[in-house]
């Protein structure tokens, strides 16, 4: 069983880095966004670099996560355990915090040494106006670099969290090409909508606001074998 979801991650995108590993949809607003494997590792690579070089955390450090599934939520995420920090759940301490910009007021519940706020603009543009006592974390993390080297060893909750990871993908019939349209809306736990589908070496299809009139359609421009709705 894996430990580690670095290096899953890398596995999932090393046979072919250019394919479309995530596209998101917004149904509500018309967005699309694809990223291939390669691009998505680059904003990896880029959070874990801001974690380890500007805010000086790494192993046994803890970060908060107050984002919807989304393409830049899966980028915090996998830097967050590529630095081999702990992402937790329950509001309390923690020593960095991302932050959607419409739960900035949920934020008020979490004690952080950094906190990030995201627009989550579909084309990642920076914030016309950052909340007080956040950073941009677009324009935060857009300087560092493309390249990080994860920790050998995975991350206090990697194993638990990929024994769970693959049970869901056992239970989703997902296997190495297979492309996963996600409700996110259905399915906002990040096992669901990011993990199973890196540990079968799937690609995903996230649709938040999903149209169900819609659903057909999409299914066939993106070539889906799986649909999670």
């Amino acid at each position: 069983m894996a430990d580690n979801i670095a290096r899953v991650f890398a596995d999932a995108i090393a046979t072919d880095p250019t394919r479309p590993l995530l596209t998101w949809y917004d149904d509500a607003t018309g967005e699309r966004t694809e990223l291939s494997g390669a691009t998505l590792a680059n904003w990896v690579a880029k959070t874990a670099n801001l974690l380890v070089d500007e805010a000086a955390l790494g192993p046994d450090d803890t970060a908060g996560v107050l984002l919807p599934p989304h393409w830049q939520s899966a980028a915090v995420l996998l830097g967050c355990w590529s630095a081999k920090l702990t992402v937790v759940d329950a509001p309390g301490a923690v020593d960095v915090l991302f932050a959607a910009a419409d739960r900035i007021d949920a934020a008020a519940a979490w004690s952080a040494g950094e906190r990030y706020a995201l627009a989550l603009d579909p084309f990642a543009l920076p914030m016309r106006q950052v909340p007080p006592g956040f950073a941009d974390f677009v324009s935060a993390v857009r300087g560092h670099g493309d390249h990080f080297t994860p920790y050998p060893q995975g991350g206090e909750a990697d194993a638990a969290l990929l024994a769970r990871a693959e049970a869901r993908a056992t239970e989703l019939c997902l296997t190495p090409g297979d492309r996963l349209l996600v409700d996110t809306g259905q399915h906002p736990d990040p096992v669901d909508w990011l993990l199973a589908p890196l540990t079968a070496r799937a690609s995903l299809v996230l649709c938040a606001n999903l149209d169900p009139s819609r659903l057909d359609a999409r299914t066939a421009a993106e070539k889906t074998t799986r649909v999670l709705a």
